[in-house]
């Protein structure tokens, strides 16, 4: 084994929204106006001095600075180098702030005026969302934007060595979007790696050794040109004096092992979670004196892991190598909650099974202890105790298996997966029962959590109301959604979810095999956080979910009222799902679960049901190679879920922020009813992908932006209508915002519906 000594514990990043999201309790106060832009800043220093001394504390001795964001990394990216849209920017001088960010963003900030937001999508194959780079056909690049060589400072300040962390100029490149005329944006490369160069030149004026480039994009299948633009600029790069340690996560890029290979980087690392297998095919081909970072940590979910067994893969290499390992996450810890010792009340059996941010970096300093030689008996007796720890807790995921889930899906059948007919004939028996007009109105699902619903939620939870005055409120509520659509002249209703706390939460509190944090939140995007569920065991329904809320929303129209539930491949994807069977046996299991209250809506008189999958395209591999296997299991736990109901029954989903061109068949083939997808910020481009593809159900794409608080104008929503109408027959063709509603205030919602109904009412007439 190796000394300790030769051995680095390294980190990619670290989550920027603090253990009790104080971030994004700030953003929003600063939003509204409650404080100041100095107090808003103040928080963020103090998170990143408290988040920068516990990596400290783990034995990280290169820190990784930039990786905290006020909304998001890569939008601190493109203000420091000057690539913001005009309509954006302030418009009495050029300067680039922090409120130029968040109109970027949110489509307005404090100062400034209020423009549409910068398109969103999300990031990979991950639930975090980033702010698409918009770059002209002449776009200039140069250093407008301080934040990250402030950071520097500040970790130096505090006694720190800083390992900036920037996304690679070309991931950058390949992530941004052409706006004013289509060009290849490998054109930009020279002017782009020109201002990288001054970036790299400042960090070493800084005393930077280190800096962290990362380059994601390693992980798909790049045609040539890309490969040849990997080459390119990090040949352009070498000359800084600063090291370059070139990261990439998320998936394997043993397909690029040669061009990668080649590049005259100081550091390379790998993530050896997702891709275990490429770590002897670089280590064999590593040039002399290249550092190594083994990625074996997984980033991106909170199961502590099977160290005994990691350090006795990689100890070979380690050994192989002499000092030049680092040992790290596989990525970015930013998709994990951040510290579990703040979850006083989750059961100690499960506890013990879980590691967040904090920890993970204590489960490096572990591993480390294990690769290395032991030097008395108490580091013996502490080696024996870790090693016994990874074998209980192995011991204790085979004892809880549920024999009945598991009998229950190996017995599915070919048929179980399919509807009774083809959709042609379901359609006619659809529209025959709900006599619905041209171009039907509906909404997503979610209104309005006001503050008076959210404290309601949380007094019952503490127990100082009774569950009965609790329903009773809610009812009020949900009476009062249906009266306002009803109002506002909207078609297909919805019940508005005021009893839900989070679109999969709500529905694992009530599902066997799962578990729940109390502070175990992510960010999503800006201020947005989730706290997924924990997947710890075999899923199944003990019972009905969401039919009395139904029944009861649907007791008070004539109108049809959607039952809303959320589908197994989101459930499973905005979970942190099990690690020991397959992603495909848990979806399976979710969507048993799902299909088993589908039914029960459907005799409960529901008509209309919709399952949600807006995370269906996240969980592609990022090679396309890989695509079919995954689409297929993805697409029958889908089907299996709604296939139980009779042809009348219409059934919709929901995806948003997703590029459907290459995925489009895979949608079609999920066979729903009605499909409502995100469009409005892409002016409608995203339903390009049905110019060459003839979908054959009905669709809904958004118009209206949920995201920002701006109010769409009645104008504006005809042209995105009838943008959709010139791509997809009117027939088919219904009219929705983009998400649910559940952040937005009634005050927005309300105008924005109106206009929405009316544009669809100017549309009737004009089409006839």
């Amino acid at each position: 084994m190796q000394t300790s000594k030769a051995i680095q514990i390294a980190n990619l990043g670290f989550p920027r929204i603090g253990r009790q999201r104080e971030l994004k309790f700030a953003q929003e106060k600063y939003w509204r106006g409650e404080i100041s832009q100095a107090d808003l800043k103040q928080v963020a220093k103090e998170l990143r001095r408290t988040h920068w001394q516990w990596q400290a504390q783990a034995g990280v001795s290169l820190l990784p600075v930039g990786d905290f964001a006020f909304y998001d990394q890569v939008l601190t990216l493109s203000a420091t180098l000057n690539a913001i849209p005009e309509r954006h920017r302030n418009q009495d001088d050029a300067n680039v702030d922090l409120d130029t960010l968040f109109r970027v963003a949110r489509g307005r900030a404090p100062s400034g005026q209020d423009a549409p937001a910068g398109e969103m999508t999300k990031y990979f194959n991950t639930n975090y969302h980033y702010i698409v780079p918009e770059l002209t056909v002449d776009q200039e690049f140069s250093l407008a934007y301080e934040q990250f060589f402030e950071e520097v400072e500040e970790a130096k300040a505090l006694g720190y060595e800083a390992k900036p962390v920037l996304l690679g100029p070309v991931s950058y490149l390949f992530l941004a979007k052409s706006v004013g005329s289509e060009f290849d944006k490998l054109t930009l490369l020279p002017k782009l790696i020109k201002t990288y160069s001054e970036i790299l030149t400042r960090f070493n004026g800084q005393g930077v050794e280190w800096v962290q480039l990362e380059e994601p994009i390693l992980a798909l299948e790049l045609d040539a040109d890309w490969q040849r633009a990997i080459s390119s600029a990090y040949e352009a790069l070498q000359s800084s004096e600063v090291k370059v340690l070139l990261a990439s996560y998320y998936g394997t890029i043993a397909h690029h092992q040669a061009l990668v290979s080649a590049l005259p980087v100081a550091g390379l690392h790998l993530d050896l979670v997702t891709a275990p297998e490429q770590l002897a095919k670089f280590a064999t081909n590593l040039q002399p004196e290249q550092v190594l970072s083994l990625g074996v940590i997984n980033g991106r979910n909170v199961w502590a892991a099977d160290i005994d067994l990691i350090a006795e893969r990689i100890a070979p290499v380690v050994n192989d190598l002499k000092g030049r390992v680092w040992i790290s996450p596989s990525c970015s810890l930013l998709h994990t909650p951040v510290d579990l010792d703040v979850e006083t009340e989750l059961a100690p059996a499960l506890k013990q099974q879980v590691s967040f941010a904090k920890q993970k970096l204590s489960e490096l300093t572990q591993l480390k202890s294990l690769l290395s030689t032991p030097e008395n008996s108490a580091d013996k007796v502490e080696i024996d105790t870790i090693v016994a720890t990874c074998v209980a807790r192995r011991e204790a995921r085979e004892a809880a298996a549920d024999r009945q889930v598991i009998d229950r899906v190996a017995g599915l059948k070919a048929d179980d997966y399919e509807r009774d007919t083809v959709f042609s004939n379901r359609q006619s028996i659809q529209q025959q029962k709900f006599n619905l007009p041209l171009l039907p109105t509906t909404t997503i699902g979610s209104f309005p959590q006001t503050p008076a619903i959210r404290g309601l939620r949380s007094r019952w939870r503490k127990g100082e109301i009774t569950p009965e005055f609790y329903n009773d409120q809610l009812r009020q509520v949900t009476r009062d959604t249906i009266e306002r659509q009803l109002k506002l002249g909207i078609d297909v209703l919805v019940h508005g979810e005021a009893e839900r706390n989070d679109m999969v939460e709500y529905f694992g509190e009530q599902l066997e095999g799962f578990a729940f944090t109390k502070f175990g939140w992510v960010q999503s995007y800006g201020s947005r956080c989730v706290k997924p569920p924990l997947i710890y065991g075999d899923v199944s329904r003990p019972n009905a979910m969401t039919v009395e809320w139904a029944q009861y929303a649907q007791s008070l129209t004539d109108k049809p009222v959607k039952g809303m539930l959320t589908g197994p491949v989101t459930i499973l994807h905005w979970s942190f799902a099990r690690e020991d069977i397959s992603r495909e046996e848990i979806a399976t299991q979710i969507g048993l679960a799902i299909r088993d209250e589908v039914v029960d809506l459907q005799n409960a008189g529901i008509g209309i049901i919709q399952i949600d999958e807006p995370a269906f395209r996240e969980g592609l591999p990022l090679k396309k190679s890989d695509w079919q296997a995954y689409l297929k299991w993805a697409v029958d736990s889908f089907k299996l879920s709604a296939a139980g109901v009779t042809d009348e029954t219409q059934i919709h989903t929901h995806m948003c922020y997703s590029e459907f061109n290459e995925t489009i068949a895979a949608i079609a083939a999920m066979d729903a009813d009605v499909i409502t997808i995100e469009t409005s910020r892409s002016r409608m481009e995203l339903l390009s992908a049905f110019e060459d593809f003839e979908y054959p159900n009905e669709i809904g794409p958004g118009v209206y932006d949920i995201h920002t608080p701006n109010t769409p104008t009645v104008d504006e929503m005809v042209e995105l209508i009838e943008k959709a109408a010139g791509k997809i027959d009117l027939n088919q063709l219904w009219v929705n915002p983009d998400c649910g509603l559940k952040t937005r205030t009634w005050d927005e919602v309300e105008p924005a519906l109106k206009n929405l109904v009316e544009a669809t009412k100017v549309l009737r007439r004009r089409l006839g």
